[in-house]
């Protein structure tokens, strides 16, 4: 079967009566090329079918109909119905959305956000507020909407100054995740505490969470020492490490909140396999209320977080957004406690 050659940027060219660099330049820098000339390139574009990027696609259609996501990891169960809730919702508005990972490297964020400018995304989505000057000062220059998840609180340096161009943000307040947990713990008679978290360097949402459940005990009288709280890489084995470490303390915990459900499994696994009895010895706290952590035995008590409805509200934003020209509003989405078998009573 016979194909029709690929339209190069010189037939672009041709047709709209400009020069390639005129081309190219009104690819990469629109802004630079009077709105008739632009005209005169985008349907010479249309007519030849030119598309050798984002960025033509982009010009053509006067919008690439992309949204870039970008999240710490996806090796975690953690962030995967929020991403799903996101592409759901994008998708059923004729959205694509493109996904990347960072792993917590924040020079390493400043390159996956500069590949997704140059597909022409429309939108950008950062999970936390924990990000290099320059992401900010790459996606500011680009013109193009950000978003923040899964914090509320405004990025650092911008606190209570009122700057427009904060980024808005949709998420949780972490600093109520730990509170909920402290408040529960203590109210079932536990004065003893350890915290398993995930590193909290680039990562505000584990260092308020500590924070939040830190500054609920000394409320009550309550210290917690730095040796009580450990870091660890998320996933079962971090929630294993983090018991051995706790446990060796003098006196050992007899309550652990963790940082996420992740963790806590594997605090909770390690727990049976040291005899220890969950929750007559220790209980055990999470965070995420991921669906399998309702259907283990004993069921874990953890921090609801409705993820899914966090893309879905994400992407509806973006929507508005692109669509009227007005950015959101900030946003801080409801949690709540869920009590099951994994918290009780502390020993006597």
């Amino acid at each position: 079967m016979n194909t029709l050659p690929r339209a190069r940027i010189s037939d672009v060219a041709t047709l709209a009566g400009v020069s390639t660099a005129t081309v190219s330049r009104a690819l990469s820098n629109p802004d630079m090329v009077k709105a008739d000339t632009r005209a005169r390139i985008r349907d010479a574009i249309a007519t030849l079918g030119y598309v050798p990027d984002g960025a033509a696609r982009a010009l053509a259609l006067g919008r690439a109909r992309m949204v870039g996501a970008i999240v710490p990891t996806l090796d975690n169960a953690i962030f995967a119905r929020a991403v799903q809730g996101l592409q759901t919702t994008l998708s059923n508005s004729g959205y694509q959305l493109l996904i990347s990972a960072h792993e917590y490297n924040l020079s390493a964020e400043i390159e996956v956000v500069r590949a997704l400018l140059e597909r022409a995304v429309d939108a950008i989505v950062l999970v936390g507020t924990d990000h290099a000057p320059q992401t900010y000062e790459l996606i500011r220059a680009s013109h193009v909407a950000l978003l923040l998840t899964w914090s509320h609180a405004e990025r650092p340096g911008a606190a209570g100054s009122g700057d427009a161009d904060t980024p808005p943000s949709i998420g949780f307040d972490n600093q109520l995740i730990g509170q909920l947990a402290a408040e529960h713990l203590l109210e079932l008679g536990h004065r003893r505490f350890g915290v398993i978290s995930g590193f909290t360097r680039h990562n505000d949402r584990a260092r308020q969470r500590i924070e939040g459940f830190r500054r609920t005990l000394a409320q009550h009288e309550i210290r917690l020492p730095d040796a009580n709280i450990i870091e660890q890489p998320f996933g079962f084995e971090g929630g294993r490490a983090g018991l051995k470490l706790l446990t060796q303390l003098r006196p050992a915990p007899s309550a652990i909140f963790c940082g996420n459900d992740v963790l806590a499994l594997g605090c909770l696994f390690e727990a049976q396999s040291a005899g220890i009895a969950v929750p007559q010895q220790l209980s055990i706290v999470g965070c995420d209320n991921l669906p399998i952590v309702s259907q283990i035995t004993p069921g874990l008590t953890t921090v609801l977080l409705p993820t899914y409805e966090l893309g879905e509200r994400v992407a509806r934003a973006l929507l508005r957004w692109l669509s009227d020209g007005v950015p959101p509003q900030r946003e801080c989405l409801p949690i709540e406690l869920i009590v099951r078998g994994t918290s009780g009573p502390a020993p006597a």
